[in-house]
């Protein structure tokens, strides 16, 4: 069993920028693809960004793709999302959820779909101040 506790969210106004982090309890974090995820209000669960377990390769939405960057680091059991240029559409609950994979994730091949991940932690919310 693996648990997943997102962290980083908060209030912030368009333009601005938050770094989401997501601590993974399991000593094989290596062995998982990870993935960011995110729910507005009233709306389905979309998929937001990526990253293969070595983080050789990422993958995103077009929605974020040029302001968000997911990373990793393997010793710390912690994947990031790094937000710039916030748009008030960025506004949702963000869930990070780990997939046991060592697969490329640079073609979005299964990695966009909720159903390829095998653990999701409970979410960090961001939303617009203004």
């Amino acid at each position: 069993q693996v648990q997943l506790v997102e962290s980083g969210g908060g209030l912030v106004q368009p333009g601005g920028s938050l770094r989401l982090s997501c601590a993974a309890s399991t000593r094989t974090f290596s062995s998982y693809a990870m993935g960011w995820f995110r729910q507005a209000p009233g709306k389905e669960r979309e998929f937001v960004a990526a990253i293969s377990w070595s983080g050789g390769s990422t993958y995103y939405a077009d929605t974020v793709k040029g302001r968000c960057t997911i990373t990793r680091d393997n010793a710390k059991n912690t994947v990031y999302l790094q937000m710039n240029s916030l748009k008030p559409e960025d506004t949702a609950d963000y869930y990070c959820a780990a997939d046991y994979s060592r697969r490329s994730v640079a073609q979005g091949v299964r990695v966009i779909s909720e159903g390829e991940y095998d653990y999701w932690g409970q979410g960090t919310q961001v939303t617009d101040s203004s």
